[in-house]
């Protein structure tokens, strides 16, 4: 047997071994009567629970007519660290709240700094809360029953601030059926950027609801990004390290 077909049975194995059961939110009783504080009552009670997370994601990004794909190994330790990697170690990235950083074996390159770099991929600021609320499908502002309006459309609750603010104006909507996100959406009208996420499909693990399929859409004037996450084989709550160490004689990029 060659070394290829040893790694692949071996890969196998440990996705028979270690993934547990999940399985798709599909559909049920909707409810379309909650005032604003029910509403978001709802939604609180559904923020994932846990201490770590596993899993693997792909990870499809699209921009300028061309499209990649890639499948890397997402760790979580909630509120602390993200961090991801792809196969054999060829890029790691580590993202916690003081800090971005990665590093990529193919050109030995790596990148160390705040958050300004996936600000501007975005389009709209973040931080570690908002960055880790995007993946777990928590909403990346504070949702409050006195600040918001609620409405229905299209079957959907739309949450909207009673005031939008001066620079840019917010929308979220949630599934009537499990109350989690169905799309948030942060538009700044004057540098005609725009940022949707939309939550496709959910699923349950350990009676946690999670993310199955994101899209994530970002626009800038003529400029449109679209990164599609797929989260396969989630595991919670297991005993987890996140090494992660930039290799010596890499050669520091600036994004």
């Amino acid at each position: 047997m060659n070394l290829l077909k040893y790694i692949v049975l071996l890969f196998l194995f440990f996705l028979i071994c270690h993934c547990k059961a999940s399985k798709t939110i599909g559909g049920g009783e909707a409810n379309l009567n909650l005032n604003t504080k029910q509403l978001l009552r709802e939604n609180a009670k559904k923020t994932p629970d846990f201490k770590t997370l596993q899993s693997r994601l792909k990870i499809t990004y699209a921009q300028d007519g061309k499209e990649q794909s890639y499948t890397v190994n997402l760790r979580a330790k909630k509120d602390e660290v993200l961090w991801i990697s792809a196969m054999f170690s060829v890029v790691k990235a580590l993202i916690t709240p003081e800090k971005v950083s990665f590093y990529n074996k193919l050109d030995n390159t790596y990148f160390e700094g705040d958050y300004k770099y996936l600000s501007d991929l975005l389009g709209t600021e973040l931080d570690f809360q908002k960055v880790q609320n995007l993946l777990l499908g928590d909403p990346i502002f504070n949702l409050n029953a006195n600040t918001y309006d609620v409405s229905v459309t299209n079957d959907a609750y739309m949450l909207q601030p009673k005031q939008q603010r001066e620079l840019f104006e917010i929308l979220f909507l949630l599934d009537p059926v499990h109350f989690k996100i169905k799309s948030q959406q942060v538009s700044q009208p004057k540098e005609l950027r725009h940022l949707q996420i939309d939550y496709l499909t959910y699923q349950e693990v350990e009676k946690q609801t999670l993310p199955e399929n994101i899209k994530v859409i970002a626009t800038e004037a003529d400029n449109k990004t679209v990164i599609d996450l797929e989260f396969k084989g989630i595991t919670l709550n297991e005993d987890l390290n996140f090494p992660y160490k930039i290799p010596s004689g890499f050669k520091e990029i600036k994004l």
